[in-house]
């Protein structure tokens, strides 16, 4: 009986670590704003005008912090092997990047054991690395499973990754 779909496929999801959701995130800023926002406004009741403005680029700071961190929490690193393709797809600040490999000619650069290198795939001069939202054990874990399953020679470097 032919099969339709192929058993062969290999997938890996690296994705950050957040732990405040947008909501969560728009509390906390309106948390920090009000007691600021008030204690700034008392202090230009008294005439001293110079603490509301230090207060305002105080809180537009912290507004842009957390623009940034939200910006970055849909951000992740996908690798599939299927059949003929080693794919690779980062997201980065709403920008998906995606960069497709040969996964017979596809060599490896393992991330040192210690120090927090990265995963370096190479084919025919394309070169992408992976695994900046993963731990070091996690790294040479997903490189020693994609060493495994690629076909073909693999010649693991060690280089500058």
């Amino acid at each position: 009986m032919p099969r339709d779909v192929s058993n062969n496929n290999h997938e890996w999801l690296l994705r950050r670590h957040f732990s405040l959701a947008p909501r969560q995130l728009a509390l906390a800023y309106g948390v920090l704003f009000l007691p600021s926002f008030c204690v700034a406004g008392a202090f230009a009741w008294f005439g001293l005008w110079w603490v509301p403005l230090f207060s305002t680029l105080e809180l537009g700071a912290v507004a842009l912090a957390m623009r940034y961190y939200a910006r970055h929490t849909a951000d992740y690193e996908h690798i599939a092997l299927a059949e003929g393709c080693l794919l690779v797809g980062q997201m980065r600040a709403g920008r998906l990047r995606q960069t497709r490999l040969d996964p017979y000619s596809t060599r490896i650069g393992l991330p040192p054991l210690r120090g927090g290198g990265l995963i370096r795939l190479e084919a025919r001069g394309v070169a992408v690395e992976v695994g900046r939202f993963a731990t070091a054990a996690q790294r040479r874990r997903v490189a020693r499973e994609l060493s495994q399953l690629l076909p073909g020679p693999r010649m693991d470097f060690r280089g500058p990754v």
